[in-house]
């Protein structure tokens, strides 16, 4: 039954990681915060560093998953592990089967049980503060064991998680596989995690005595030479007294070195740290953004985003044009659910790349989708409006710049007068219409690079998008006998 459950309710077997860490990171809040109240809490030395350490073990075929965090009691692991091992199985499936309330994080043990995709039996160690170490484990087969740990408090605070991984799945005991998986789902997460790696290393040992290099002997036919007294003397070099030897050593090293800049305000960051965080999202080398938005979703659900532009199309962007979503990431709390999530932004605008990320967003037991539709509605015309605005802000920002270049050459006021009045129009409609910092040098021919690599988009935004029908349609730009070299906006092109 259990089997079922868990295969149910997730749709990857490498959840289970990013489950764990979750958890994790859920501990480690509860004990930061109980300590603001009551600083000894936190206890001191290795105990008061709020870290997740993991270690793979290939040859035990085991994975241990670490953290400092508030811990659990004896109780606490009846409540939260036993449930649906003893007796929660029935009354979780009825809610399922009914199609009752699915927010059911944090009950029942669900997040926790993913484990059970990998292995065939868990154990957990774990320590409060308010009890004794103690021993809980199961191999999923409807029964468990809780014993008081014999070895006293070896954790000082904190859960050990033991895996021990099906044959099938020894790959998630490897050191490459779980800094992948950390990479992925977990980059984010606000505390560090180490993973446990092995390293090659030359290191100079001593010589033994034995090893000493012996003095040759003469060879057959050659004399020993008696050197005088008064006659040079090349002194024998002394032998080695150590050697090069390469040893495998393990060591800690942090695996999520990424920042969640989303979570600060856009004053604070710079250009520079846009670009790498956009760079950090695309693997191998893209060339940098045109432009982005990082702005602040509120009202019936909160959440925070940053949109970008990308300053280059992949070759399969109109040929795949109806296989396609935009590539925005979808964060809960900074934990990954989707990098592919369809119901974010309409097909048409499927070259934007970004993020999303929600405190409060309501998901279902595996975490992997979202409840209700009309909470998707209203992220959905938040961020269409907010990626509109920024190609626009693109288009505004070509025209302020050819603006100011023809009043630079004294050539004609017409222009930039014309520009101001579509600019102050733009913002009457409650658009945002002054030009980003990003976008203050080198803006003559932003635009027109986009609609060169994205235009098609938008007019395939014309026929799909009703809705923002009139919005798109200030984007358009065509080529006119009046400026066979430019790209004109109806009467506002630039002579």
């Amino acid at each position: 039954m259990m089997d079922i459950i868990v295969h149910s309710l997730y749709t990857k077997v490498e959840i289970f990681l990013r489950e764990l860490i979750s958890n994790a990171s859920d501990a480690l809040d509860k004990i930061r915060f109980k300590s603001l109240a009551d600083p000894t809490s936190l206890g001191t030395g290795e105990t008061a560093n709020l870290d997740i350490r993991i270690e793979g073990n290939a040859e035990a075929n085991t994975l241990i998953i670490r953290d400092r965090g508030i811990g659990m009691t004896k109780q606490d692991l009846i409540n939260y592990l036993g449930t649906v091992a003893r007796s929660g199985t029935a009354s979780l499936m009825e809610q399922l089967s009914a199609g009752g309330d699915l927010n059911l994080i944090g009950q029942f043990g669900v997040g926790f049980y993913s484990v059970y995709l990998v292995a065939d039996k868990v154990r957990v160690v774990t320590k409060n503060n308010d009890d004794k170490q103690y021993i809980w484990e199961s191999d999923a087969g409807g029964q468990y064991t809780i014993a008081e740990d014999p070895r006293g408090n070896t954790l000082g605070r904190g859960t050990e998680i033991t895996l021990f991984l099906k044959e099938s799945e020894k790959e998630f005991a490897s050191e490459s596989k779980l800094e992948e998986l950390v990479q992925r789902y977990s980059e984010f997460i606000t505390f560090p995690i180490y993973l446990k790696k092995s390293f090659k290393e030359s290191v100079e040992v001593p010589v033994e005595a034995t090893e000493a290099t012996p003095t040759p002997a003469p060879k057959e036919g050659e004399e020993d030479v008696e050197v005088e007294a008064g006659e040079d003397a090349s002194p024998s070099p002394a032998p080695p007294t150590t050697r090069t030897e390469e040893r495998t050593v393990t060591d800690w090293e942090q695996v999520n070195n990424q920042k969640a800049i989303w979570s600060r305000e856009a004053k604070e960051i710079g250009d520079e740290e846009y670009t790498g965080f956009f760079k950090s999202m695309i693997k191998g080398d893209p060339a940098d953004p045109l432009t982005w938005i990082h702005f602040k979703g509120e009202g019936d659900v909160e959440f925070r985003s940053i949109l970008f532009t990308p300053g280059a199309a992949p070759g399969d962007l109109y040929e795949n044009y109806y296989s396609t979503n935009a590539a925005l990431r979808l964060y809960v709390r900074k934990v990954l659910i989707s990098d592919d999530f369809e119901d974010l932004l309409p097909r048409y605008l499927n070259f934007i790349r970004g993020v999303v990320d929600s405190d409060d967003l309501p998901l279902n037991v595996s975490r992997e989708q979202l409840q209700q539709a009309k909470i998707l509605k209203l992220i959905q015309k938040k961020l269409v409006r907010k990626a509109l605005e920024m190609v626009r802000r693109l288009a505004l920002a070509e025209s302020k710049a050819w603006a100011d270049k023809a009043k630079k050459d004294s050539k004609t006021e017409d222009d930039s007068v014309e520009k101001k009045d579509a600019a102050e129009k733009d913002k009457e409609e409650g658009e945002e219409s002054s030009t980003p910092a990003h976008l203050s040098k080198d803006a003559l021919h932003v635009y027109t690079k986009f609609w060169e690599t994205f235009g098609r988009n938008i007019k395939l935004g014309l026929i799909e998008d009703g809705s923002n029908r009139s919005k798109l349609a200030k984007l358009l730009r065509f080529k006119s006998t009046k400026s066979l070299d430019d790209l004109l906006e109806g009467k506002s092109g630039r002579e």
